[in-house]
């Protein structure tokens, strides 16, 4: 029913009767008023002028129950992956982290969640009307979803689709986050069909009786072994993998796949010896600077859109690059043989790290550390604070 409430919004009514349903969120959308009846009666009543129900004002909030989710401040070193991930939930862009087993790709994959901005009324009712749509749980309203399906899903639970066609992961993931642990444990046409979604952020399925759409803008993470094994490039274990094997298992993820991610992290093994278990910081810390970002970024484009979304026209002629920007970025993706898409996020990231730093521009430093998040130059030491990150560069 809220899918059909959002549809007359788009549809410009202003007046709505809804059956009554206490299941059902108080919702106040400017501009279309809601009126709850339970008979046809109720509707004449209306139309004729007499008072309103006592429940036509909206129904009451469903009661939330706190959720025990991980924190950074239980994560021992990844500084400069901890750094990544925050710009990644400041802009919305894509991550795949790899590294061998026990290195803290799922830790890192599954803290990732803490530090996103609660929904907007909007945004809950996209979630809420997706959620019933699919006939799925959901626990909490206001919270980002968060979609985890194991590697074993089938591509049409993930896309979605059936005969009478639902909501796959990558919809109920819709504002919030879709994580694919095991990367390469997913089948190759799996992961192949997450490309239109991934690009164009919606999904279309087409059957003899319809043709439905449904949204999917999400935060893509995704985390992946080096090798079938794990151990390949470890200098503590011992690689059993055939050099056919390791080729075969990294051709799961395609290089159109590649392309459309923002960041690209390799991870090692932390050395606990090294760290101090104290004065790490909070992901309450990390999420107020997301939301000063992301608050940028809505009132540069004038809607809650973020970096990683909106259009790279719109994203451009907002914050133009230099002459010397252009020329360099344009040299280093040459040299590398990078794709015009490549480049483009590389733009879009060096946004978002302008803005978290307060930047009205797209700054040089912004810009190199954009670059050495696609592992095309090693950040400065300032960039880095502390070691054990585990970082990889061409």
């Amino acid at each position: 029913m809220i899918a059909a409430i959002l549809a007359a919004k788009k549809l410009e009514l202003r007046k709505l009767f809804l059956p009554f349903d206490p299941s059902l969120p108080s919702m106040e959308i400017p501009g279309l008023e809601l009126v709850y009846i339970e008979t046809v009666q109720d509707v004449l009543d209306v139309l004729s002028g007499q008072q309103l129900l006592p429940f036509a004002r909206g129904v009451e909030e469903k009661v939330e129950h706190p959720i025990i989710e991980r924190n950074f401040n239980q994560i021992i070193g990844h500084e400069f992956a901890k750094q990544a991930l925050e710009i990644a939930a400041s802009g919305e862009h894509f991550v795949l982290m790899d590294g061998p087993p026990g290195c803290g790709k799922s830790l890192l994959a599954e803290t990732f969640y803490s530090i996103l901005p609660p929904l907007s009324k909007e945004a809950q009712l996209e979630k809420i009307s997706l959620y019933q749509l699919a006939g799925a749980p959901y626990t909490s309203i206001t919270r980002p979803p968060y979609r985890h399906p194991h590697h074993s899903a089938s591509a049409v639970s993930i896309i979605g689709g059936g005969t009478n066609p639902k909501p796959g992961e990558v919809s109920l993931a819709h504002r919030g986050v879709l994580l694919l642990d095991e990367l390469g444990e997913f089948s190759k046409k799996t992961l192949d069909m997450l490309r239109q979604p991934l690009e164009n952020e919606s999904v279309t399925i087409s059957r003899a009786h319809s043709t439905v759409n449904y949204p999917a803008t999400f935060i893509f993470i995704a985390a992946m072994n080096p090798c079938p094994c794990g151990y390949y490039g470890s200098k503590d274990q011992y690689c059993t993998c055939s050099d056919k094997q390791i080729k075969t298992y990294k051709g799961r993820v395609s290089g159109p796949t590649l392309d459309r991610m923002d960041l690209l992290l390799s991870l090692k093994p932390v050395n606990l010896k090294d760290h101090d278990f104290v004065g790490i910081e909070s992901s309450e810390d990390i999420m107020k600077r997301v939301c000063a970002a992301r608050e940028r970024q809505y009132l540069r484009y004038g809607r809650e859109i973020c970096n990683g979304s909106v259009p790279f026209e719109e994203l451009i002629n907002k914050s133009p690059l230099t002459a010397g920007q252009q020329n360099e970025l344009q040299r280093l993706c040459i040299n590398q043989g990078l794709s015009n898409r490549v480049q483009i996020k590389i733009i879009r990231l060096a946004r978002t790290i302008s803005d978290l730093e307060g930047e009205e521009t797209i700054t040089e430093d912004a810009l190199t550390k954009s670059l050495s998040l696609r592992k095309l130059v090693r950040p400065s030491p300032a960039s880095l604070t502390g070691e054990g990150n585990g970082m990889v560069y061409k």
